[in-house]
């Protein structure tokens, strides 16, 4: 998913929804494109292989000391953006990238939900990635979703309008998207019918998800992602729930053995590869999946 966000940042227009399958190999040439030229007076030398040092996009992250958001980080830094996070004073920093000879991640402390800390940290920056969220099944006080999910998303946009900002790239969520009626394939051009909502979470997002259209509709250079289940290493928070499953599978030794099962079940397992090698085609002519 970092990747692919930092695909999207450099692929899509000012105004454009786009979906999460952008290629990731437009990124650097948007940055590049778009990048500050930082030729000295003097003239660069013959042996050199490029007569232009090119200044990378200086890039806000919020949101960035959560598992999506540290990844991210990472994955910024290595390409070699300056990146600063917006982060609480409470705020566990172990996600983000060690600093290194050259550079380091530069912290400044507030919130999404506190304007003005958001406002003076946009400040001399060129692209916000908006991650910061309360992603969790459920609260006891609902209304820290719509503070934050809701609350946050308009702060950032107001941001953006009172700012130089070139381009907000909004974590969305499938959950934003809703349902489908009639074995229909969502994408990211559907919007929630609000009939009914599983989850605070789920109202939340859909809810913030027709900000995000509207401000596009107006210009605001806001590129919305919808990312699905996230899973992988790093924290394992409440909101992670494959992550969960999977430390109970480790911890209980209820990891699944295909020796065993081949044994007593008669199973005949194939590799991963082989597997959907047969399935994805066949997923794709039911119309279930679009590659």
């Amino acid at each position: 998913m970092a990747a692919v966000a930092a695909s999207i940042l450099a692929n899509a227009s000012a105004a454009a929804l786009v979906s999460a399958s952008t290629s990731a190999n437009a990124a650097q040439d948007w940055i590049v494109a778009s990048s500050v030229d930082c030729r000295d007076d003097k003239p660069t030398p013959a042996s050199s292989k490029d007569s232009k040092r090119v200044c990378m996009k200086k890039i806000l992250v919020t949101g960035a000391t959560g598992s999506l958001g540290g990844k991210l980080c990472h994955a910024l830094f290595q390409q070699g953006h300056p990146v600063r996070v917006l982060v609480r004073r409470t705020s566990d920093l172990s996600s983000l990238p060690p600093p290194t000879d050259a550079a380091a991640i530069e912290i400044v402390y507030g919130d999404v939900t506190d304007y003005q800390s958001l406002l003076a940290a946009c400040s001399g920056c060129h692209v916000i990635f908006h991650v910061a969220a309360v992603v969790e099944p459920w609260l006891p006080d609902p209304s820290k979703f719509f503070s934050v999910n809701v609350g946050g998303l308009r702060n950032v946009l107001q941001a953006v309008r009172e700012t130089t900002i070139e381009k907000l790239v909004y974590t969305s969520s499938f959950f934003a998207l809703g349902p489908t009626d009639g074995g229909n394939v969502a994408d990211e051009n559907q919007v929630h019918h609000e009939k009914y909502f599983c989850t605070e979470y789920e109202k939340s997002k859909a809810i913030a998800d027709k900000i995000a259209i509207q401000a596009a509709s107006e210009g605001v250079p806001i590129v919305p992602v919808y990312p699905g289940v996230i899973y992988g290493t790093g924290k394992v928070t409440s909101g992670n729930i494959v992550a969960k499953m999977a430390v109970k599978v480790l911890k209980h030794q209820w990891a699944y053995s295909c020796e065993k099962a081949k044994v007593e079940l008669d199973y005949n397992p194939r590799s991963l590869k082989d597997g959907l090698a047969e399935m994805l085609p066949w997923l794709k002519n039911l119309g279930l999946i679009k590659f």
